[in-house]
């Protein structure tokens, strides 16, 4: 194999399970290329700490630009806050290397603008992270929407909710304030979840209705008093799509506080002859609709069907780690030209397209109105 060196800017919950991918790369059977850990840069010392376990890593710090001036470091995997994305990804950019980063690029649109323009003046690999497409149920909602036999689109749902933030005891951090999460807030932290299928399936909103909600006012600040939180936790994004001739509905839903969600993603598309549905609350669970004289649903628990073969066996049910280690082996493949026709990463531009959704969400909520799309 292909041995490609990584580094990682951000070590904390994401860039530990991105390293953790790495540990159990042979589960994978047909990819061409290796990552290898080679460098972590994170302020926060214990975080750093953690990544000593990892024989390969040998370059531990807390200046990301030592990171960037070590030529081991063939693409750099970022994981920060959003007011931090431009400067960090640019840099990243004009050191040379490629770059795999966490939605939403950008704090807001204009940022996410200038961050593609720079993806595409520097000629390095961009991709934008974006895993739960690479459930097998994902993928076969996806094929279904793109093989024709649900007949005339009625009805598309994706969305993405948890339940965390229903505790109002949970302290306050760079999610709960617009200066450092952006104005659109639960949009930035999971729409590129509920935007990535319908992007890649060319489901853009051309108009849209905005319902965003604001949870707790206040949280602790974890120093025995509290701080003012000012960002949105929920949004519902009731827009139209074009397919075809028709206009058709789509439904976006992004939810911090959903009550009884742990952490579930789900994509759905209703036609007239058949539809199709998955959530990630059932992970091994497809529902195929059939119409006819009689209609129905049918349930089809699938296995460990990826787009990139494992050792697991067929029998199994895919987890979260799963996903982020074939999301891996998607960007590393395509990298490499060996993607084939496989699912690929969001790009730099569906990161844009789902920032000019947010922004339109944006002004619908303060107009109260239906918007138009740029």
């Amino acid at each position: 194999m292909k041995t490609i060196g990584i580094g990682i800017i951000g070590g904390g919950l994401m860039g530990r399970e991105m390293a953790s991918a790495f540990g159990r790369w042979c589960a994978l059977t047909d990819v061409e290329v290796q990552p290898q850990l080679v460098a972590v840069a994170d302020l926060v010392e214990p975080v750093r700490e953690w990544f000593r376990r990892i024989p390969s890593c040998t370059q531990i710090t807390a200046d990301y630009h030592e990171l960037l001036a070590n030529p081991a470091v063939d693409v750099v995997y970022v994981a920060v806050p959003h007011h931090l994305h431009e400067a960090i990804y640019l840099d990243v950019l004009k050191a040379g290397k490629d770059l795999f980063a966490e939605k939403p690029f950008g704090i807001d649109l204009a940022s996410s603008r200038r961050i593609l323009e720079a993806c595409q003046s520097s000629g390095r690999f961009v991709r934008c992270s974006s895993e739960f497409p690479f459930f097998p149920g994902a993928q076969r909602v996806l094929q279904e929407a793109q093989s024709g036999r649900l007949g005339r689109v009625l009805q598309v749902v994706s969305g993405f909710h948890h339940s965390s933030d229903l505790d109002a005891t949970k302290p306050g951090n760079w999610k709960r304030f617009s200066k450092s999460c952006g104005e659109i807030g639960v949009l930035g932290d999971l729409g590129m979840h509920a935007c990535h299928l319908p992007l890649r399936l060319g489901w853009k909103p051309a108009r849209l209705f905005a319902q965003l909600q604001k949870g707790h006012p206040t949280r602790p600040d974890g120093k025995g008093g509290t701080v003012a939180c000012d960002t949105w936790d929920n949004a519902l994004l009731h827009s139209w799509i074009r397919i075809g001739e028709d206009d058709v509905p789509m439904r976006l839903e992004m939810k911090r506080m959903a009550p009884g969600e742990t952490n579930t993603w789900f994509f759905e598309v209703l036609g007239t002859e058949g539809g199709a549905r998955y959530s990630t609350k059932e992970p091994k669970t497809l529902w195929l609709f059939e119409n006819g004289k009689e209609q129905f649903w049918r349930r089809t628990d699938l296995g460990f069907g990826m787009p990139f073969k494992a050792v697991t066996g067929g029998i199994f049910e895919p987890g979260f780690p799963d996903v982020i280690q074939q999301m891996w082996a998607a960007f590393l493949s395509e990298r490499n030209g060996t993607l084939a026709d496989r699912f690929g990463c969001a790009t730099p531009e569906e990161a844009v397209a789902s920032q000019e959704i947010f922004a339109a969400a944006l002004r619908s909520q303060a107009e109260g109105s239906v918007v138009t799309l740029d």
